[in-house]
């Protein structure tokens, strides 16, 4: 269907947005034999796994009849209004409701919905026999899932190196496919690929060498980390690398730029007097992602980077180095891609699928490709480098655990100022195919609503924790909803479960595929809930979502168990409460907000779709290090997790009924778990925050006529409506199936209206 609006209501100035809404045209994965006959105006054909016939004229036939009742509106955009005044306007009249046909706002803007009359006629009970009987199943299909599971598909899953794009890693996809084809979903399909990969040169190691006035190489940086007791015999380990470097054997002057963060390169300069064009920089892991530290080397003029993990950042204090403890030993180092993508994918086919069919940008002309060498060391190397650099002694904040005196440089100490730091980096990059593997539940009411788990399989080594205790919480997932289907309960909505490949690449499988089916998603996905590491510490759980979420979030924690010693009545809640409380804000547990760095963001940032994730975590407020000390080296085995991280695997249990509770919840409760007032709410803090920033630089506040007043105003009517929508739903039919359909989907898409189009300047995939 499409609604054009009337244009005697329109000033011929005035910009319109038309909105289509179409019919179920891709539907073909959640019913079990159909057909379709679409007709459009376009003369081109597709090839699908089901016949369509184009022709001129409008008409969709099927054997299976689906209700489609959307929320439909055009906004009619006054281009003086501040950006983000629409927004928040745009916003309120989505969760407006109009009782008699036709809403009209004429301030700014005007949007023209599609409304049922009498919407709210009838008020019924809260609370349904589908819904009662769907807090059943909820409970079998929590406690479906069996710690010893985990642990045995976290064993299977690791015993091999799986890079994405090697052999391994496509036998562990077609593993994987049959497993959840015996679990018993209904369709599981491996989705091919052609993206741009990197890998370590075999014949041309690379390493970083300290070599004389004549060349000569007086040290070399080790080729690869030492291997771990059990898996000598294993081969195909990829040697610690930078992913997409770019080749080279840059010489120089090292010099020492503690995070490599914009503000160190500014101090560096600004402050210290030291430029590094032409030189070789050395930082430390940690704080920002490493493709960011690489573009700031790359901006001031550095013809090569080298990153390490330090101990400050990488190491607990009072904890051993892996296998005795689970910090990092001196020879591991941090394998990961150094690419800045921000969310294009496939740097060759930015915005589109790397299919067959997609035209692709010479290697040369990827997007976000750097333009210089990169390495990863481990600290053990680390010290040789730095223990004889010249310069001055720099600020306390810069200095981390080692034995060294941090000096900045540039260069070596009069002993050795004759020495320089030479790259050897022989790093290929190259289209290689990857498969991700997409499993269907289809939904017995509504097949075209979707609920996604997705997390990646892919691994720089073994994937001891990274990815796989995520994959690994992915499939007891499946396993224990097979175990339902097996006693005949379908979800209300269809579920897909999603294992990507090159995660670790850019986020490639899972982009690629967002890609492929951004129109079907854009329409018809629910939510999608993130599957990676789903441990990362051992003290208590952590949640990062859209504020939609909370609510649904705290009510799933408050169904499970606390997985501690000594709190085995409690529930994972109050364990949480206890260990995190968000003192700041409410008496509740802290969620934070989402940012980027894993699968959901093409989900989040791109389509606007609802999303979260949750992993048990350190106490962020004592234990400072960054990340997991052992994070992306060979030392991530299965036994670091039996060992240290989780034992009983209790935790990696109650990780997986939190992702699978919210996944059952969110397919399969009549009225959508999302809730606008906790959105009004965040929105509020967010206002207050950004004005308390503002604050702090009146002068620009004065000198660019700067006002917060709109953008509070926004908020206050947008808190406004979302309350009464609230109210709303409290006296809602849910016998009548339409009012179930319109509220749904206005719930759905409410993450949608934040989305800008355009993107963010120079970041056009952030919307």
């Amino acid at each position: 269907m499409t609604f054009l609006c009337d244009p005697k209501l329109l000033n011929g100035s005035v910009p319109v947005v038309h909105l289509t809404i179409c019919t179920d045209s891709l539907h073909s994965h959640f019913t079990h034999t159909h057909t379709h006959t679409h007709t459009h105006t376009h003369t081109h054909t597709h090839t699908h796994t089901h016949t369509h016939t184009h022709t001129n004229t409008s008409t969709s036939t099927s054997t299976h009849i689906h209700s489609h009742t959307p929320l439909l509106c055009v906004f009619i955009i006054n281009t003086t209004v501040a950006p983000l005044t629409i927004l928040f306007t745009t916003l309120i009249l989505n969760l407006s409701i109009c009782q008699s046909g036709w809403c009209v706002s004429l301030y700014n803007i005007i949007c023209l919905c599609v409304c049922i009359p009498g919407w709210f006629a009838r008020p019924t009970s809260t609370e349904t026999s589908h819904d009662a009987g769907s807090r059943r199943h909820l409970r079998e299909f929590l406690d479906e899932m069996r710690p010893e599971n985990i642990r045995d598909h976290l064993r299977k899953f690791t015993r091999l190196p799986h890079l994405a794009g090697t052999e391994q890693n496509l036998q562990l996809a077609e593993q994987i496919k049959g497993e959840w084809l015996a679990y018993g979903l209904d369709s599981v399909e491996m989705v091919p690929y052609d993206v741009l990969l990197s890998y370590p040169n075999i014949s041309q190691p690379n390493y970083i060498s300290i070599v004389d006035d004549l060349g000569n190489e007086m040290f070399n940086t080790s080729l690869s980390e030492p291997v771990p007791e059990g898996y000598e015999n294993v081969s195909d380990i990829v040697p610690p690398y930078s992913a997409f470097s770019a080749q080279g054997q840059p010489v120089g002057d090292l010099v020492y730029v503690n995070y490599g963060r914009t503000e160190d390169f500014f101090q560096l300069e600004r402050q210290m007097g030291i430029n590094v064009t032409g030189k070789i920089v050395i930082v430390r892991y940690g704080n920002i992602f490493r493709g960011n530290k690489v573009k700031n080397a790359m901006l001031h003029g550095a013809s090569g980077i080298i990153m390490f993990s330090d101990p400050a950042d990488y190491c607990a204090p009072g904890v051993q180095p892996y296998p005795d403890g689970w910090n990092l030993p001196g020879g591991g180092a941090q394998r990961g891609n150094v690419l800045n993508l921000n969310g294009a994918g496939d740097p060759l086919t930015p915005g589109y699928p790397a299919k067959e069919y997609t035209y692709r940008y010479n290697l040369e002309e990827g997007v976000g490709l750097p333009k210089i060498p990169v390495h990863p060391i481990g600290y053990h190397d680390a010290i040789q480098l730095l223990k004889n650099m010249g310069g001055d002694v720099p600020p306390n904040n810069w200095k981390g655990a080692l034995n060294v005196s941090y000096r900045i440089g540039p260069g070596f100490t009069d002993g050795f100022s004759t020495q320089k730091v030479r790259m050897n980096i022989h790093t290929n990059n190259q289209v290689t195919r990857i498969y991700n593997v997409i499993g269907r539940l289809r939904g017995a009411v509504e097949p075209d609503r979707y609920v996604i788990l997705g997390g990646h399989r892919d691994a720089w080594v073994f994937g001891g924790i990274d990815p796989v205790t995520g994959a690994a919480v992915v499939h007891e997932s499946v396993r224990s909803a097979g175990k339902l289907l097996r006693k005949g309960w379908r979800p209300r909505r269809s579920i897909v479960f999603a294992s990507w490949d090159a995660e670790e690449f850019g986020l490639l499988g899972s982009t690629e595929w967002a890609e492929e089916n951004a129109k079907v998603l854009q329409e018809r996905a629910v939510a999608y809930i993130n599957a990676d590491s789903a441990i990362e510490g051992m003290y208590t759980l952590r949640i990062d979502c859209t504020p939609s979420l909370h609510t649904l979030v705290y009510d799933i924690t408050k169904q499970v168990s606390s997985p501690e010693e000594g709190e085995e009545g409690l529930s994972l809640y109050e364990s949480w409460h206890k260990r995190d409380n968000w003192t700041d804000d409410r008496d509740a547990p802290r969620i934070s907000k989402l940012g980027s760095g894993s699968d959901f963001e093409a989900y989040f940032i791109r389509l606007g779709i609802a999303a979260g994730r949750a992993r048990y975590t350190k106490n962020r407020k004592t234990e400072r290090y960054s990340s997991y000390p052992v994070y992306h080296s060979v030392y991530e085995t299965f036994e670091l997790v039996e060992r240290f991280y989780d034992p009983s695997f209790r935790k990696l249990r109650a990780v997986a009924q939190v992702r699978g509770g919210l996944i059952f919840l969110l397919a399969d409760s009549q009225l959508l778990p999302l809730d606008a007032s906790q959105y009004a709410g965040s929105l509020t803090k967010y206002a207050h925050t950004i004005a308390q920033l503002g604050q702090k630089h009146p002068d620009a506040l004065v000198k660019y006529g700067v006002s917060f007043d709109s953008l509070f105003s926004a908020v206050e009517n947008f808190t406004v409506a979302a309350r009464d929508f609230h109210e709303r739903l409290t006296t809602l039919d849910r016998t009548d199936p339409i009012q179930i359909r319109m509220v749904n989907d206005q719930l759905m898409y409410l993450e949608r209206a934040f989305v800008d189009p355009l993107g963010l300047p120079g970041r056009p995939f952030y919307r």
